[in-house]
């Protein structure tokens, strides 16, 4: 017993680094594609790309020597909190602030939930200075942060009273629902979450979003009437068109869709108004690639509510890591290490997928005509972003879930 006790944790760290290795192996190798002096071959005769390559170039190798720093971080950070049990400790020491409050050890869902909001505020604290570095440092230096500091504090308290007024209360209910129903929880809980993601799809857009960002609809004019009547081409059943001031925060650009059945809705970011990223992204419905992924993520849910199941009552998991009692959410916390090597394989086959719907939504753009629009606007989309041109394939194949921009133009390109 004693040595599945040491085993678990010893699993868990050893995993971690082995992880954290690989992937820093996979970043030296992205690091060094950064320092090349040239695009790739395709791109070289494009005069957009020459101008802006050196830029993205920098700005790649900026995120990059970040990326060195945060990681290991990071990774010393998650180390620390499993060999020095400061789990344990933060746990015990919600008990006795509740018990300060009259509260005993059988309210064992209000401590976890002042458990989740001690963590939260102390993950917060620890990871500012990094934050606050990458977004006025790193974004600041390539022209890409618009925010002042009031506004990054304002959206993280927003953050903050948002996570506490959705998030707790789910969490207690979650915790309720594995009380009340005993081994077969996995497929409760499971249900929940499910209609608890459907409420949440839908106020987001409407509640949550407006909340950090000004959303209006889209003004009356040539692209409104361009993307409504392609809209009408395909069947789309497009219900409000909106453009959101992403410029507020950021200069990146990005377009998404939302909604269910015959109640769409498209959102454009000022800093981006492109027809032809509109048709790649009616693509995605038209190919049902959002309820492909949808069903494939729930299936993956409940195998995890199922498996966790298996672990909620093993002991030998709980005194592994310094308790010596086997709360539900500490449960779940811990099965989560132990978890994490399937994650990290579901997450590089998702990644696969992902890269496959895209290569699949860009071909629907082509074939209503948008070839050529499709891939300036790519490039141009890239540029404006400073993404990385020249990338190792290794590392693209484990991170990205689009295809780097040679390979998506080479498809267009071999469309027919």
């Amino acid at each position: 017993m004693e040595n599945m006790e040491i085993s678990y944790k010893e699993f868990v760290l050893l995993f971690s680094w082995a992880i954290y290795l690989f992937e820093q192996y996979l970043s030296f190798r992205q690091y060094k594609k950064l320092k090349e002096p040239n695009p790739p071959k395709s791109l070289q005769d494009i005069e957009e790309v020459r101008e802006k390559f050196k830029k993205s170039q920098a700005y790649g190798l900026d995120k990059a020597k970040f990326q060195f720093v945060s990681a290991l971080f990071g990774q010393i950070q998650s180390t620390w909190v499993i060999v020095w049990n400061i789990l344990p400790w933060l746990w015990t020491s919600s008990g006795e602030w509740l018990s300060y409050a009259g509260y005993k050890t059988e309210y064992e869902i209000t401590q976890s939930l002042l458990f989740t909001v001690i963590m939260t505020v102390m993950t917060y604290l620890i990871s500012l200075p990094l934050s606050l570095y990458y977004t006025f440092v790193i974004e600041e230096k390539h022209g890409f942060n618009k925010m002042t500091l009031g506004l990054f504090f304002m959206d993280m308290i927003k953050g903050f009273l948002i996570a506490g007024v959705i998030g707790l209360p789910i969490l207690a209910l979650v915790l309720q629902i594995i009380k009340w129903s005993g081994d077969t929880f996995y497929f409760y809980v499971w249900i929940f979450m499910i209609i608890f993601n459907f409420i949440l799809l839908t106020i987001y857009p409407t509640l949550i979003q407006p909340l950090f960002n000004k959303v209006e609809p889209l003004p009356d004019g040539e692209l409104r009437e361009q993307i409504e009547g392609l809209a009408s081409r395909i069947n789309f059943p497009l219900k409000k068109l909106y453009v959101i001031d992403g410029s507020k925060r950021s200069g990146h650009s990005n377009a998404y869709f939302y909604g269910f059945f015959k109640n769409k809705r498209i959102v454009l970011y000022d800093t981006l108004i492109e027809q032809a990223s509109t048709g790649h992204e009616l693509g995605h419905w038209s190919l049902n690639h959002t309820i492909k992924v949808l069903i494939i993520s729930q299936l993956h849910n409940l195998l995890l509510f199922f498996l966790f199941s298996q672990f909620i009552h093993d002991s030998s998991l709980y005194k592994s890591f310094g308790f010596d009692t086997q709360p539900i959410l500490i449960g779940f916390m811990l099965f989560q290490f132990i978890y994490a090597p399937v994650e990290n394989v579901v997450a590089f086959l998702m990644n696969i997928l992902s890269r496959k719907h895209e290569f699949e939504a860009d071909t629907f753009a082509k074939k209503l005509g948008f070839g050529s629009q499709l891939r300036s606007g790519l490039i141009k989309i890239q540029l404006k972003n400073l993404g990385n041109l020249n990338n190792d394939p290794w590392y693209s194949a484990y991170h990205f879930s689009h295809p780097p921009l040679p390979e998506r133009l080479a498809a267009i390109e071999k469309t027919d």
